[in-house]
């Protein structure tokens, strides 16, 4: 505390000043001697509200509702502190607005209002009627505010697909969470096509414009369209598009179907850490597409793509186990596998392991727990548990059938010798 009253800036800057309760934050930021710029205060405010809940997030567009009121819960007794109305136009659209939603609604209204209404200082020398002044800056900026509107969503839908294809959720899945993250924010997905049309500006942008044909959001599917936008984003080392012109060429979208090329873009990717890419060599190795068999790479490439949170690795792997594909069969690592599969989502994963539940394979056998894991994996149309769940219940009703006819059996016999 005597530190505090002395220096403060010192605890602020410190590394550990995450770990202050919040009550001295509060008297960090209200202090006489504190002489810190407010965005440093709005940033330090920020990453010690994130650190207080690990599970939240850095950046602001992968956030969802949930994520956005827990944050807002922590740090709503340190926001009336930060002297938001004192940063600049710039500083308050770059560091504050994407965070809007965890400021209280009048507070935001206001500052959108302040800042909006605040003058242009490039507007040109000539206009001197006040007036005319406010006008054109207020026009320009509700401008920007409408790009940078747009931006935020491009850019995060753009981290959207890219976290989940990273996991492993299937593509299915994945539009369905962009369409939602769309309909959480009252996006409209048409207005969002046509400033893309308009704003090819950068890899972002670019991207998710061939996304949108390639998948016919909006639009209608047009796999050329989509693979010439892919090629020209993935030409600013963009990932995603690098990942998604290796599928266009494995699957022949909008483009001959050619493995090896789709292998070289797949590998370029999975260099990176991608661990969607990383499945996809694996995959490769395993079924000497574009490149000869050799299922010790296959192995080694799901080990990598597991190791980084895929969850149809994961998968892979279990059943690498269980089989003894090139290395030693290994029931309990294959359900340690399944089981992480299944804990992230993998309709498979939850499948495998429901069959392991069902005869005993790295665990004791629990038929009701089998039952229920098939029986969640259907929901989610998996094939293979819709195929076991039916094949219990024929199989339940057989064994009904056969007690009853056992039960009343010698019921039978007296009956027909009588």
């Amino acid at each position: 505390m005597e530190l505090m009253f002395r220096e403060p800036e010192k605890i602020f800057n410190s590394i550990d000043f995450i770990s202050l309760s919040e009550k001295c934050m509060i008297s960090l930021i209200q202090h006489d001697n504190f002489q810190v710029n407010v965005i440093q205060v709005w940033e330090q405010v920020l990453k010690w509200g994130i650190a207080q809940n690990p599970k939240l997030p850095s950046d602001p567009f992968s956030y969802s509702k949930e994520e956005f009121n827990i944050l807002k819960n922590i740090l709503q007794q340190l926001i009336p502190f930060i002297k938001f109305f004192n940063l600049s136009h710039k500083e308050f659209l770059d560091k504050v607005y994407p965070y809007k939603k965890i400021l209280p609604k009048d507070l935001r209204e206001n500052l959108i209002k302040h800042f909006i209404n605040q003058p242009n200082n490039n507007l040109e020398p000539n206009r001197t009627d006040e007036m005319e002044i406010d006008s054109i800056a207020v026009q320009r900026n509700l401008s920007i505010e409408k790009d940078y509107n747009y931006n935020m969503v491009v850019n995060g839908t753009n981290n959207i697909i890219y976290r989940l294809l990273n996991k492993g959720i299937v593509c299915k899945l994945v539009n369905q969470k962009v369409i939602e993250f769309f309909s959480d924010h009252n996006i409209n997905a048409q207005e969002i096509y046509n400033w893309l049309l308009n704003n090819q500006i950068n890899a972002n942008s670019i991207f998710l414009l061939g996304y949108f044909h390639y998948y016919g959001i909006i639009t209608s599917l047009n796999n050329e369209k989509a693979l010439n936008l892919f090629i020209k984003s993935s030409e600013k080392d963009h990932i995603l598009a690098q990942f998604f012109v290796g599928c266009c060429y494995k699957y022949g979208y909008g483009a001959i179907k050619n493995d090896k090329l789709a292998f070289e873009y797949y590998e370029k990717v999975a260099s990176k850490g991608y661990s969607a890419a990383q499945l996809e060599i694996g995959c490769s190795y395993r079924n000497g597409i574009g490149i000869e068999k050799d299922f010790k790479k296959a192995i080694c490439w799901y080990e990598k793509a597991a190791t980084n949170g895929n969850i149809i690795a994961m998968c892979n792997l279990g059943s690498c186990y269980i089989n003894g594909i090139v290395i030693e069969k290994d029931y309990n690592k294959a359900f340690e596998f399944y089981k992480q599969s299944a804990e992230g989502g993998h309709t498979s994963g939850i499948t495998m392991l429901g069959y392991c539940y069902s005869n005993g394979i790295g665990t004791k056998i629990d038929k009701q727990k089998a039952f229920e894991l098939y029986q969640n994996a259907a929901n989610l149309e998996d094939k293979v548990a819709q195929n076991n769940l039916a094949l219990i219940v024929v199989n339940n009703r057989v064994i009904i059938v056969v007690s009853f006819i056992l039960k009343y059996a010698w019921s039978l016999v007296y009956f027909l010798l009588d």
